[in-house]
């Protein structure tokens, strides 16, 4: 489960990556997208920090420049990484006591809130691509899918066809 976790991270790094590169190259979305990029990636840090237990440098609705997301961005991948990275080998566990910003106090698991920073991006790249395009810049997509076709083709083989076995694509 390490590994999916590490690969998952790896993705949710590639994506964060591709939306900070159209958002810098559509000035016009910027003031509408800007800010859901920087929430997007303070709650990544945020998570983390939780995770680590430690107090976040960033508030969860930070303002932010693109410099600065970029910056977040990648002290977030190798956040994880590390992170994930001390894990064992089986499914994660322990739990974490955490206040959100509203001083609610909670108790979540491991697993639950790598699974959180996972799902969370995805929501947040979609309404930047939607503000990104209907402001005329170029559409992107961010599909996990299109990073495993981007990143890793043809994982497995079928050695009687020569074909991979992960040919057949949506």
């Amino acid at each position: 489960m390490k590994a999916y976790f590490q690969r998952l991270f790896h993705y949710s790094a590639w994506a964060d990556q591709r939306s900070l590169a159209a958002l810098r190259a559509a000035p016009a979305a910027h003031a509408e997208a800007l800010p859901l990029l920087a929430h997007l990636l303070a709650a990544e840090h945020v998570w983390l920090a939780r995770l680590e237990q430690r107090a976040p440098t960033h508030a969860v609705w930070p303002t932010l420049t693109l410099d600065e997301c970029d910056a977040l961005s990648a002290a977030n991948e190798a956040g994880y990484q590390a992170f994930i990275g001390r894990l064992g080998d089986g499914r994660p566990t322990g739990s974490v006591c955490y206040r959100t910003a509203q001083g609610q106090e909670f108790i979540s698991s491991v697993l639950d809130i790598l699974s959180q920073v996972v799902t969370h991006g995805p929501y947040h790249r979609g309404q930047i691509a939607k503000i990104i395009a209907r402001s005329g810049g170029a559409v992107i997509n961010t599909d996990f899918i299109t990073f495993a076709r981007e990143t890793e083709p043809f994982l497995e083989t079928d050695s009687s066809s020569g074909r991979g076995a992960t040919d057949e694509r949506s």
